[in-house]
């Protein structure tokens, strides 16, 4: 397999990185704006959403631009938004930084996916995009225990360094080492929402936002609760980052063997079964942490073991546009992590941080009532 791949890989771990790195020195950013919590996970918030609004639009505005400039020009504006994170003095500042650095994010990720599979032999263009996915999804997991420890240690700007010099080392990566790639027709906005008119496919996308905003609610606000629940800080913090961290992205590998072996509905099901029960147990486990820590991990593998089958769902129920599928599940993921982020600070700052798993939970059954309502279509249409 080509070896740029792995430089695509590290490029969509260091931009995944940055939208939930913050999640867990919420406080510390709150404490020196002199801004609540609440408003604090509006910077996890806003650039979830943007980064899934932008995303499909930023590819078809650029969509005649040669990809290896295409992607200098993003990584460029993405190092930019960083730095005005690194020295904003005030909230409205930092939230500018990071609408940014969501919208020319959005724009690499996909960017890295689309070089992946057009470079090298095809043979091993799935590979390659397995590869770069998986730099997605431990990003996301990853980043916040990286941003805790540099940000307990050196303050909170501290992250926002590391990912800046992360990027300048992107840039030289990719103009030393990528060789120019044309564009290919882009699949139009128009028929990418066209395509969500079956029902089937509708909720399936829905499932997918339905339950990352049930994960988001809670897991964009552990520190908090890890803090108020069990007053724990500092180190243990970090570890219990770090562990929920390899967790889920051990499970993501599960969730894809166990999809293989006995298919994308049955994982689906039992995983989102586990999942939403692990939540709603967790805030009775806080007196034992030995128990809390087993229950977490059960909770981040559940966590990221429902994607590779519920992508193998979507493309399974509709092959013509399996592309377009993926980019608007992807989108939906997004719109989860912000819309979680969101309905997680509202209940801090309404009732308390003890509250955020009960209602994660509730969500993530909704997202079992969303996909069993999916299948039944999908089996009314079968038997048509």
């Amino acid at each position: 397999m080509d070896k740029r791949v792995y430089l695509l890989t590290i490029i969509s771990f260091v931009v995944g990185m940055v939208e939930l790195i913050i999640g867990g020195i919420l406080d510390l950013v709150a404490n020196d704006l002199n801004v609540s919590l609440g408003k604090a996970g509006l910077l996890i918030t806003i650039f979830s959403l943007v980064f899934a609004i932008s995303a499909p639009i930023l590819l078809i505005a650029t969509a005649k631009i040669e990809r290896k400039q295409l992607t200098l020009i993003a990584l460029l504006i993405f190092l930019i938004g960083n730095l005005i994170a690194v020295f904003s003095p005030i909230y409205s500042m930092l939230f500018i930084g990071r609408i940014i650095s969501a919208a020319s994010g959005s724009l690499l990720i996909i960017l890295c996916l689309t070089i992946a599979a057009n470079i090298g032999d095809d043979k091993y263009r799935g590979r390659a995009i397995g590869i770069v996915s998986m730099g997605v999804s431990g990003s996301l997991v990853l980043g916040v225990p990286i941003g805790l420890v540099l940000g307990n240690m050196f303050g909170w700007r501290a992250p926002f360094v590391f990912i800046v010099l992360l990027s300048l080392l992107s840039m030289i990566g990719v103009y030393y080492f990528m060789e120019k790639v044309e564009p290919k027709p882009q699949v139009s906005l128009k028929k990418q929402i066209h395509s969500l008119k079956e029902s089937k496919i509708l909720l399936g996308h829905a499932t997918t936002f339905l339950y990352m905003a049930g994960h988001t609610i809670l897991y964009a606000y552990l520190t908090p609760f890890v803090k108020d629940t069990m007053h724990l800080g500092g180190n243990w913090l970090s570890i219990i980052y770090l562990i929920f961290g390899i967790a889920a992205v051990s499970g993501g590998g599960i969730g894809g063997a166990f999809s293989d072996q006995f298919g994308s509905k049955k994982t689906i099901i039992s995983t989102l079964v586990i999942f939403a029960l692990s939540l709603l147990t967790i805030p009775f486990t806080t007196s034992i942490f030995a128990v809390f820590l087993v229950v977490m991990i059960v909770w981040g593998m559940m966590s990221w073991a429902i994607t590779p089958a519920l992508q193998s769902y979507l493309i399974e129920s509709a092959p013509e546009t399996s592309d377009i599928q993926q980019s608007l599940n992807n989108s939906a993921l997004h719109f989860g992590i912000a819309f979680g982020s969101l309905v997680g600070g509202i209940v801090i700052e309404q009732a308390s941080v003890q509250q955020n798993a009960a209602i994660g939970g509730i969500f993530v059954i909704l997202s079992l009532g969303t996909i069993l309502v999916s299948m039944t279509k999908s089996q009314k249409r079968s038997y048509a």
